[in-house]
Formats: C-alpha cells, sequence, structure tokens
C-alpha cells in the first residue's frame, strides 16, 4: 500500500465517520479546506459550505486556461448498517452514496498535482460542492460564481460506481443522464359517504386516473423513440374506511434524456391532468419544479479523459457504458455553462458478484479506488494543460 494510498484511506473514512446533510456541511467543509491549505492550496468558501481550492502555479496562471475537478460532499437520511469501524457516528445519516469517496478523490488529485504544479500550463480548480443529494447546490454555486475568476474553460465530475470493478474507468459518450423534475398534485373540493359515492366527489378515483393515464400520456403523446419516466412515488389522502376524502396529494418524478423534450413536459403534464380534473368538475393545486436538466458528455473533454484512464488503468479497464441512465446528476447545470463531462470510477470490492447499490445502509467501497480515480484526474489535468 502507498504512503498516498494509506492517506487518501485516512481522509475517506474520517469524512465516512461524520457525514453532514445538503447545506449542512461544516465540518466537511473544514476538514477540506484544512487538508488543502496544508499542501498548500489556496481555498475560498462559497455558499456557507461549498469550498473551492486554487492552484495557480505561476504568475499569470489564472489568465490561462482554467480546468476545474468537482465533487460532491452531503451525505443521505440513511440509518447505516455496514457494521465498519469508520461506520457514521451521526443517527440517521450515511454517506450512502459515496460522496466521501468522491471527496476523497478529488482532495487526492490536488495533492498529487500540488507535486507537479510548475509544470501545468494553467490553473486547476478543485470545486466541493454542497447539497447535490436535494438538488440545486450546483446551480448555487454557479450563482455564486464558481466558474469565474479564473473563468473555467473545461470541467469534469465523477462518482464512485459499485458497478464497476475498482481500477476502471467507466465512460459513456453523448447523453449520460436524465432530467430530474418534480411535481406535486393537490386535488381537492371532493369527499363524501362512502356509502353513497353519487352524492359526493372521489378524490381517490381521481388521483387513480391520474396515475394510470400519466403512463397514456408517455405512450400516446410522446415519440416512441425519445425515453421518458413518469413515476409517481407517493399518494397521501383519507383517514377512514367509509370516508371519501375531500382532498388527496401525490407526488411524482419526470425523466427524459432529450433537453428539447424536457422543456415541454411540463406544459404537456400539466394540461394532461387540467383536463381530467375538469371532467370531474375538481378542484387543483399543482406545482412542477425543474430540479436537473439531462447530463450531455461532451467529446472533445471526455476524449482527454479516456486518453488519460488509459494511461493510468490500461485500456481493458476503460468501461465504455452503453445506455444512459434515468437517474439524475446536477453536474449536469456546469454543463450549461462550459465544456465538460461526467466520469465513473469503479469500486466494486473484489470478489463480489453484486454490490450495494447507491443510497443502500450497506453501500460500500473498494477502497483502493481512491488512488486510481486521484491518479487518473491528475492524468486529466496532465493532458488538457499539454504536458504530453
Amino acid at each position: 500500500m502507498t504512503s498516498l494510498q494509506k492517506k487518501l484511506i485516512h481522509i475517506r473514512r474520517h469524512i465516512h465517520k461524520y457525514p453532514e446533510l445538503g447545506n449542512q456541511e461544516f465540518r466537511t467543509s473544514e476538514y477540506i479546506t484544512s487538508i488543502l491549505n496544508s499542501a498548500g492550496i489556496k481555498t475560498k468558501k462559497i455558499n456557507k459550505t461549498g469550498v473551492v481550492g486554487i492552484l495557480a502555479p505561476y504568475p499569470g496562471a489564472e489568465s490561462g486556461r482554467t480546468i476545474a475537478l468537482r465533487a460532491d460532499i452531503d451525505a443521505l437520511p440513511v440509518e447505516e448498517q455496514t457494521g465498519k469501524s469508520y461506520s457514521s457516528c451521526r443517527k440517521g445519516i450515511m454517506h450512502a452514496c459515496g460522496h466521501d469517496a468522491n471527496t476523497t478523490i478529488v482532495l487526492g488529485a490536488a495533492l498529487l498535482l500540488k507535486k507537479i504544479e510548475k509544470e501545468i500550463n494553467g490553473c486547476v480548480k478543485f470545486i466541493f460542492q454542497p447539497n447535490e443529494e436535494s438538488a440545486g447546490g450546483a446551480s448555487e454555486m454557479i450563482k455564486s460564481g464558481v466558474l469565474r475568476n479564473p473563468d473555467v474553460k473545461a470541467i469534469v465530475g465523477i462518482h464512485v460506481n459499485s458497478e464497476l470493478p475498482a481500477g476502471s474507468l467507466g465512460i459513456k459518450y453523448g447523453e449520460m443522464m436524465a432530467s430530474v423534475d418534480k411535481f406535486t398534485v393537490e386535488i381537492f373540493g371532493g369527499g363524501g359517504h362512502a356509502a353513497y359515492p353519487h352524492k359526493g366527489k372521489d378524490t381517490i378515483l381521481v388521483a387513480s386516473e391520474i396515475v394510470r393515464s400519466l403512463q397514456t400520456l408517455v405512450s400516446r403523446k410522446i415519440d416512441p423513440t425519445e425515453p421518458v419516466v413518469i413515476s409517481v412515488g407517493s399518494i397521501n389522502g383519507g383517514t377512514r374506511f367509509n370516508v371519501l376524502p375531500e382532498k388527496v396529494t401525490l407526488t411524482g418524478t419526470v425523466r427524459t434524456l432529450n433537453e428539447g423534450l424536457h422543456k415541454q413536459m411540463p406544459g404537456l403534464i400539466k394540461n394532461f391532468i387540467y383536463g381530467i380534473i375538469r371532467m370531474h368538475y375538481l378542484k387543483l393545486k399543482m406545482q412542477y419544479e425543474v430540479l436537473g436538466c439531462p447530463l450531455r458528455n461532451d467529446k472533445k473533454i471526455l476524449d482527454i479523459c479516456a486518453r488519460a484512464g488509459e494511461k493510468v488503468v490500461g485500456k481493458s479497464k476503460i468501461k465504455f457504458i452503453d445506455k444512459p441512465s434515468m437517474g439524475g446528476e446536477d453536474f449536469a447545470e456546469y454543463l450549461r455553462s462550459v465544456p465538460g463531462c461526467f466520469l465513473y470510477i469503479g469500486s466494486k470490492r473484489a470478489g463480489r458478484r453484486n454490490e450495494f447499490s447507491w443510497h443502500h445502509p450497506k453501500f460500500d467501497i473498494d477502497e483502493r479506488c481512491l488512488e486510481t480515480g486521484a491518479e487518473i484526474l491528475k492524468q486529466v489535468v496532465v493532458e488538457y494543460s499539454g504536458l504530453v
């Protein structure tokens, strides 16, 4: 085990032991700042709990090309069940998505790049972003100027992936992840005795019709070659077995890979639901939130990353991903402003047939991925700055 690997394992386990939810990552951001400052890398706070490290190796470097490396730092409201000695000491909060590892990998890249800073052409920004899980973290960082002073010309984000073996790099050209929208529908103005439904208005029946009909919207109103997912995740209404409730509330999500279609979805869904409500003479309150846009990787930047990855792990360990995911990632917000790409760092433990997925209370990683990821990101910067 190398000295860097030992250091990164220590860092990751410390972050893992003290997880913090989105926009509450005060201790985490202080720890990140201390590591960067100890290495001689300048930092600044942004958005209360966000941290930006800046490596400007020579006078005027900030006026050159700047590449950014981004990690997310927040945890999830999950009770950990891994049984590890460094398990979360905070009840009901866990790094169940691997953001502790993502953060450690970018910190590792910063430590490696600091050692060769005199050879780097341009500037490197290390972005440690809060609140990825609840959405909004990336957009708030952008609004606060994280891509300016110096202006970022390219950006790379990473995430550990337990479906890929440790020591591998996952790459996806083109569309990689879907948009993330949330809708809340409140149906009211109904109610009555369950024995006399003809004398009242059945909000539960109408809510059920909406849930079913949304799938008709997908199959009959949208081009079948365009992937779209509409899922209802919660329905709440009623407290008695023999009473038709006055109100029912349902919430759901909409996902698509096409930005043009993504912009059309709010209008399509609102018109569809309003039509059903009018037919039953009920009332409606509806909220539609756009939480994230589709993530599409830039080919030129991804080519650089693939080349860098091949030099670090070898050609056989570059895993080209065929299908995009309907999951979302707010890293996509950065890609609306600057070219860049999102990479998967393989973290599946050796000898395991199946791993626990993201957000599972037993989610864990092969810690060898920490050094591998750091070395890959270091090489990405080297390739981008024109060293090789």
